[in-house]
């Protein structure tokens, strides 16, 4: 007894001691992490090609494991962002992928959840990098009137920035938004919206009605390609721009789960919120229309993302894709936050990892 009183004696200094000891052992960690995280460059070791990043996978409905529509594009060392939704910023940041980088954000629509995150990475960009021009907002007619509202929202906020950090970390002219809007011919059809560095950039109409204009998005470099939806329903102009691209990233939801919230919601006397799941069923392609239309454009991969409705089971994953995978013969993917698909210039190869913790 006496032996075991003494470890317990003993035990208790040392548990004692590590306590007092917390403060200066997170310190220690923090500077360790501190060091790491801030000087990652993420995109500095990816190699020459084609690579998506997932910065945010979710919807407009709550999901603490999903941040807002965004997909992060690299082009050789170039970044565009396609959407940027809430949260999107934290993601870029905690990844490794400095926002500093970005030469353009693409909207393929105006619904809040593609955009509800511009702020953030916009401020990131600017004073992270010093930038001296601000953040191009590439789009269909509506993004100058996006660009214009956000600008007026954060002017206040920009001049303090300056103000408080000065011009040279904050330049005034590197706040905010500039438009460079495009429009699409009328019918199905597609307008190339940037074309240089042997990257092209080619736009895309969808089908999310009522919601118009809305795009997708080509993004062909090196003999590697990726399309983005944006938000659509099942579209046979999609198709024809996504022939025999690498990967295929789409918007992605399952009606039989989105049937069940709405019945919840009206068993539960929330008419607003059973309209809402029955509405939007109609104006996104399920799992299954999505392997179809891979199958038939001959893309490589596909990666499923804004999730609708959130899967906080794993399980669930196999009532949200129902028969897609038996559909589509190569590799499909539900998008998690801080995915990376990586397609290598002269290679045909499709490779997913993921960064960050």
């Amino acid at each position: 007894m006496k032996r075991i009183l003494a470890v317990i004696a003993v035990l208790a200094v040392v548990l004692a001691g590590v306590w007092l000891a917390r403060g200066p052992i997170s310190l220690a960690l923090m500077d360790r992490t501190l060091a790491r995280n801030i000087a990652a460059d993420e995109i500095a070791g990816l190699p020459d090609g084609l690579h998506a990043f997932v910065c945010g996978s979710g919807s407009p409905i709550p999901d603490t494991t999903r941040a807002g529509s965004c997909l992060a594009i690299v082009a050789g060392k170039r970044l565009f962002l396609v959407d940027s939704g809430e949260g999107a910023a934290e993601v870029l940041s905690s990844s490794g992928i400095a926002a500093a980088r970005i030469e353009a954000v693409l909207l393929t629509h105006f619904h809040s959840d593609h955009l509800d995150g511009l702020g953030a990475v916009a401020l990131q960009r600017w004073v992270g990098g010093a930038a001296t021009t601000p953040m191009p907002l590439i789009g269909p007619p509506g993004v100058d009137r996006i660009a214009a509202g956000l600008n007026e929202l954060y002017a206040i906020d920009n001049g303090y920035r300056t103000g408080h950090h000065g011009p040279v970390v904050a330049p005034p002219s590197g706040a905010g938004f500039t438009a460079r809007p495009f429009d699409l011919p009328p019918g199905p059809s597609s307008l190339v919206v940037l074309n240089e560095g042997g990257l092209k950039i080619t736009a895309f109409r969808v089908d999310h009605g009522p919601v118009e204009p809305a795009v997708g998005y080509r993004f062909d470099y090196r003999g590697r390609s990726i399309v983005v939806s944006g938000d659509t329903s099942a579209s046979a102009n999609l198709v024809d721009q996504a022939r025999g691209a690498d990967l295929l990233v789409h918007d992605a939801l399952s009606p039989a789960l989105v049937r069940r919230m709405q019945a919840a919601a009206a068993k539960s006397g929330q008419p607003n919120r059973a309209k809402i799941f029955s509405d939007i069923i109609n104006y996104h392609a399920s799992p299954e229309d999505v392997a179809k239309e891979a199958r038939t454009a001959k893309v490589k991969a596909v990666l499923l993302t804004h999730i609708v409705p959130p899967l906080p089971l794993r399980g669930l994953e196999v009532p949200f894709l129902g028969k897609a995978r038996s559909l589509f013969p190569g590799p499909l993917w539900i998008a998690r936050d801080r995915d990376l698909i990586s397609l290598p210039a002269g290679d045909t190869s499709v490779k997913r990892r993921r960064l960050g913790r």
